[in-house]
């Protein structure tokens, strides 16, 4: 017989539970429930390292909430992803439930979105960021629930003070893990043709930009990251293409 699931009642309303390889998902399953007739939240830290263990809290029924870095475990810091199942979590046998389930751990991939706005000389907005030296297209990260067109739209509003609309996709761009950052989507929308004279309307967002210009191709080879650069090629030609990193 294997030995006991080890209980451990870390706070009010908090049990933390650590199992040994012996253990089955029937085991842990068992143990989860007897713990949420007791406690509110049931918790466990996996070693990222353990994938059978990961697996194990996974299809018991504890989501993945994340990563706790740094924490001490026998007097040394290690990572430790936390899975936790909570009272109120939907049963597994429920669609939602197991939707939700899925949801704690799939992967997901960061989305950008950027603005293509060109002045009547073919030129291209584009902003120096005051996190790095080169430029690029107006835009940023789309939250979490947010559709990437208003997502876009907001950014320009909030980091330029321009309220402009949103035209038709042109390109996806898949970005590589890059300077450490993990991958990401980025979606670049038509910005439309304004006069060079919006940009007596712009108003800096200073914590995030140091300069807006439009500029010609050939000044966007020469100040953006030659990722970025090739992207803006690959925007304008337009008809929703698809490339990664700009290729």
């Amino acid at each position: 017989m294997s030995e006991s699931i080890d209980v451990t009642t870390v706070a009010a309303g908090i049990a933390r539970l650590a199992w040994s390889h012996e253990h089955t998902i029937d085991d842990v399953r068992r143990e989860v429930a007897a713990a949420l007739r007791e406690h509110g939240r049931v918790e466990t830290w996996v070693d990222p390292d353990d994938l059978a263990a990961q697996r194990m809290a996974t299809w018991s029924g504890m989501h993945r909430e994340g990563v706790m870095r740094g924490v001490s475990v026998d007097d040394q810091a290690v990572d430790r992803i936390v899975y936790s199942r909570l009272a109120t979590d939907a049963p597994l046998d429920d669609p939602g439930g197991f939707r939700s389930l899925l949801n704690s751990f799939l992967p997901r991939k960061r989305a950008i979105s950027q603005l293509l706005v060109r002045d009547d000389r073919d030129r291209v907005l584009m902003c120096r960021l005051t996190y790095k030296q080169d430029w690029d297209l107006p835009g940023g990260v789309v939250e979490v629930g947010e559709s990437p067109r208003l997502a876009v739209g907001r950014e320009v509003e909030e980091e330029l003070g321009l309220t402009l609309s949103v035209g038709d996709l042109l390109l996806t761009d898949w970005l590589p893990p890059w300077g450490g950052w993990d991958d990401a989507v980025c979606l670049v929308f038509d910005g439309g043709t304004h006069p060079e004279s919006i940009l007596d309307h712009v108003v800096k967002q200073e914590r995030e930009i140091r300069d807006v210009a439009f500029c010609t191709l050939d000044e966007v080879r020469s100040r953006a990251a030659d990722f970025t650069a090739r992207r803006v090629e690959a925007a304008l030609r337009g008809g929703a293409g698809y490339t990664e990193s700009g290729r």
